[in-house]
């Protein structure tokens, strides 16, 4: 496998971005707890909460966005990979951009709807790549 360089920035920014925001997690954790808070908040509006979320769906997309740039890459050298990769690593950094700054997860923001479609149509566009470089 020959993955470019592109390919590969990308996806270590992607795993960085996932260990960042479980490090997110964990100083919310410290904060609340130093509050005497919840460590199991339901509130929509809590930063805890939020951080969680934010977290959990990267951890929902990311892994798998990684290993598609793999196969895609092991079958491929075509620019379109490298495309796919900083498409893949924008989308996943408007996400999560928007659910950090959201006052509320009730409410639905531009950056995290446009950071979850994209996720959905880069995501496919990688599945749809990997079956077709076969």
């Amino acid at each position: 496998m020959n993955m470019s360089t592109v390919t590969i920035v990308c996806v270590a920014l992607m795993g960085i971005l996932l260990f960042l925001l479980g490090a997110n997690v964990t100083r919310q954790r410290a904060i609340t707890g130093k509050q005497g808070g919840n460590q199991l908040p339901t509130d929509p509006a809590a930063p805890l909460l939020i951080a969680v979320r934010a977290h959990g769906n990267a951890a929902e997309y990311i892994p798998t966005m990684i290993v598609l740039l793999l196969v895609c890459s092991a079958l491929s050298t075509s620019w379109w990979v490298d495309a796919l990769a900083v498409a893949a690593l924008l989308v996943r950094a408007v996400h999560a951009a928007g659910m950090l700054t959201a006052k509320t997860l009730a409410a639905y923001g531009p950056l995290r709807a446009l950071g979850a479609t994209g996720t959905y149509v880069v995501g496919v566009a990688l599945g749809v790549t990997a079956i077709a470089t076969l």
